[in-house]
């Protein structure tokens, strides 16, 4: 039994770096048939029935109730001001590249601040997040262009980041351990709360309800959040912070990857390039210490 939950553990990351690139296929699908909030706001909701329903039906534990603040503010700096952060910045014209790029400078934004939480980062490990921005760089160098770019949108993305990072940290710190199916249900209430007075004030709640919006909504709620943030929640728990954020270099690579099977898009020798390199990078900084 140990040795089969040694080997689900160590497939973890594989899983989550999948479910995570399909966020931008998602976005592709969901954002010309909703604004951005909107669509949150009901990705939020499903997730919360969703875990709700798993969680009564598996009698699951609920956390103590001194810990519910600490979950709902990671949930809210890693949910709300994250996705809310990023989609809006690429709804208002920014290269999902670019996007891309900032949000991937979060495994070294994480290294930086990973002292704050009794983390420390060796040489081998600076050198492997290097290795990794770059190779993210040449994965979406074709995609990067400042036309469109505003200030709002800039500072949209850097405060999704900011936010992605300091929520990892603090769940980390403050919160590592408790059940993904009523955690989620207080983080996604959480997040709900904070997106949905924004989405009333700033959209118009107009949803197209075709089967690409509703396949993108039903992937958002069950496999993007019921999985993807469940696998996430379970790799922080286990390892440390700069070692879970650094699989997100490989995120990029396989969003293109699968940008090229499903939409025709290309996939140049640059970004092949791009891949391999990301590739050793997240490996020095997953490397246990000798």
């Amino acid at each position: 039994m140990q040795s089969q939950s040694s080997l689900l553990l160590r497939s973890l990351p594989g899983i989550f770096i999948f479910i995570w690139a399909s966020g931008y296929v998602v976005a592709k699908y969901g954002l010309p048939y909703a604004e951005p909030l909107t669509f949150l706001c009901m990705r939020y909701l499903g997730v919360i029935l969703f875990m709700l329903t798993l969680a009564v039906i598996m009698r699951a534990p609920w956390p103590a109730r001194s810990a519910w603040p600490q979950i709902a503010v990671a949930g809210i700096l890693m949910q709300a001001m994250y996705l809310g952060g990023i989609w809006c910045a690429v709804k208002l014209g920014m290269p999902a590249g670019l996007a891309a790029l900032i949000a991937n400078t979060q495994p070294i934004l994480t290294a930086v601040m990973g002292p704050l939480i009794g983390e420390r980062i060796r040489g081998k490990q600076w050198l492997g997040l290097a290795f990794g921005i770059m190779g993210v760089g040449l994965v979406v160098a074709n995609k990067i262009s400042v036309v469109s770019l505003s200030p709002v949108s800039v500072g949209l993305a850097t405060m999704a980041l900011l936010a992605m990072t300091t929520g990892t940290l603090y769940q980390k710190k403050t919160c590592p351990s408790f059940d993904v199916r009523t955690g989620q249900v207080i983080q996604f209430g959480a997040s709900l709360l904070v997106t949905l007075p924004f989405a009333l004030l700033l959209e118009t709640q107009t949803v197209q309800w075709t089967p690409q919006f509703f396949a993108a909504l039903a992937w958002s709620v069950f496999v993007l959040s019921g999985v993807g943030i469940s696998v996430l929640y379970i790799l922080i728990r286990h390892g440390e912070a700069t070692k879970v954020t650094s699989y997100m270099y490989l995120v990029p690579a396989v969003t293109a990857a699968m940008a090229w099977l499903m939409f025709g898009e290309k996939f140049t020798a640059t970004a092949a390039a791009g891949m391999a390199i990301a590739l050793a990078g997240v490996a020095l900084v997953v490397r246990p210490a000798r």
